[in-house]
């Protein structure tokens, strides 16, 4: 392996830990009562074979995405955000689309009122279905099904 792919696996796993860090601190201190939840609603819409998430997230607003097994397309209508994933850290200003590899995880402090939606292809309707087909629980899960290998870079 060369010396970029080992400092750029590096500093994925170094992002992934900050991630997973920095979930384990909100949901403590939410759990402490020493932040709220914040209520962000959701929209969900179908099409055949294509599911849309919509979310409306206020300013001042920090969310911990789930972990993604799939690749889909995301869209930011409206608002101002700065997202960490373990590729790095981009601030995001409306309107703007881009692509989510599988195994991204995003975390993610809206600066403005915004509008996110997630393109997911699927012919389910049944949320619960649609989770267990486009989220993992964990990072080892994605090493397991190999989806690593479509995606960020592979770990090794």
């Amino acid at each position: 392996m060369s010396d970029i792919t080992t400092a750029h696996n590096n500093e994925i796993t170094k992002n992934r830990n900050t991630i997973l860090g920095m979930a384990d601190l909100l949901l403590e201190k939410i759990e402490l009562g020493e932040l709220m939840a914040q209520d962000c609603p959701v929209t969900h819409r179908f099409t055949p074979g294509c599911y849309l998430r919509e979310i409306l997230m206020p300013k001042g607003t920090r969310i911990i995405g789930k972990i993604h097994a799939t690749e889909h397309f995301n869209i930011l209508l409206t608002g101002r955000v700065t997202v960490l994933t373990a590729e790095g850290v981009e601030e995001i200003t409306a309107p703007h689309t881009f692509i989510s590899k599988a195994g991204v995880q995003k975390v993610v402090y809206i600066h403005e009122d915004c509008i996110w939606q997630t393109v997911h292809v699927t012919d389910k309707t049944d949320l619960e279905e649609i989770e267990k087909e486009v989220i993992c629980e964990d990072y080892d899960h994605l090493l397991i099904d190999g989806l690593l290998s479509q995606g960020l870079g592979v770990l090794k």
